[in-house]
């Protein structure tokens, strides 16, 4: 990507090297269960696991840990990089969002954070992967994740870090839309299973939006994308898969435990929303097959 020319986002917060810490105890609410949920997106986790282990928690004293005291520089390079593609997914959004829905584009914010910290659905912990907030409207990211997409699951290159950006922004496109309310109103009335595989549609349209947002800044920027650019976000939606993530950590596959889709089908949809750039290719709702 050539992002030299990108004006950066304001709306990134830097928390890396305070303010982070991780506190047990607590109730069981709409923060855990998306802590639950970004756990099994990158380490095919059963969420139960977590919710579990959290309502045992309740019984135990608060405990506190204090975060790395090393501050990052502000304007280090990857800081840099998390505004330019903020900056880009904001503007590009916002353009959508007047030609499509005929509305202006909330921005979400960004934290980015080293560790664990506080965010509106409860404590959030590197360890999760990057996730978004619906309760804050924040995307929070660990920059360390980064070094994991490229070592453990071997997705390396600008855009794909950029896509797993866009993809939280998807989430937080849905929120605006409406989309997650009417989707968590229907799981609570939904077996565990069948709750999943809506999870599972919300997130390949997120990853479609991901690749709208990438073919709209193409078409408004032809030299943003280079050449092999959209290869590399295919090969990280591919990367981190439910099959591939469920077989690499526990050896073998349980298809009524995916939440995010396989790694074919997150391949699929990001490269639908690449190839389309239009938002109404991306209802997986009412898709028959994914």
């Amino acid at each position: 990507m050539r992002l030299d020319d990108e004006a950066e986002s304001r709306n990134v917060e830097d928390r890396r090297g305070g303010g982070g810490f991780r506190m047990g105890g607590g109730s069981i609410g709409i923060g855990t269960i998306v802590v639950a949920l970004a756990a099994s997106y990158f380490f095919g986790i059963n969420p139960m696991v977590i919710i579990n282990g959290a309502q045992q928690m309740q019984t135990q004293a608060p405990q506190q840990q204090a975060a790395p005291s090393n501050q990052p520089p502000a304007n280090d390079a990857g800081a840099v990089f998390v505004r330019r593609v903020l900056g880009n997914t904001e503007r590009t959004w916002q353009e959508i969002f007047r030609t499509q829905f005929n509305q202006d584009y909330p921005a979400p914010k960004l934290v980015l954070f080293s560790g664990g910290t506080q965010t509106g659905c409860g404590m959030g912990d590197s360890a999760m992967g990057p996730f978004y907030c619906p309760a804050d409207r924040k995307v929070y990211i660990d920059l360390s994740f980064y070094r994991e997409l490229r070592d453990r699951f071997g997705a390396s290159g600008d855009f794909a870090q950029a896509y797993v950006i866009a993809h939280e922004v998807g989430h937080h496109v849905q929120n605006v839309l409406g989309i997650s309310s009417k989707v968590d109103a229907a799981r609570s009335r939904m077996s565990r299973e069948r709750a999943n595989e809506l999870s599972v549609r919300v997130e390949l349209q997120a990853d479609c939006y991901a690749g709208v947002w990438a073919a709209t800044a193409q078409r408004d920027n032809a030299k943003l994308i280079e050449p092999g650019d959209f290869a590399e976000g295919l090969n990280a939606a591919g990367a981190i898969g439910d099959d591939r993530l469920q077989k690499q950590t526990q050896g073998r596959v349980v298809p009524e435990a995916f939440t995010h889709g396989t790694s074919a089908q997150r391949q699929r949809w990001l490269q639908r929303g690449l190839q389309s750039g239009d938002v109404r290719q991306c209802y997986t709702f009412g898709a028959s097959t994914l």
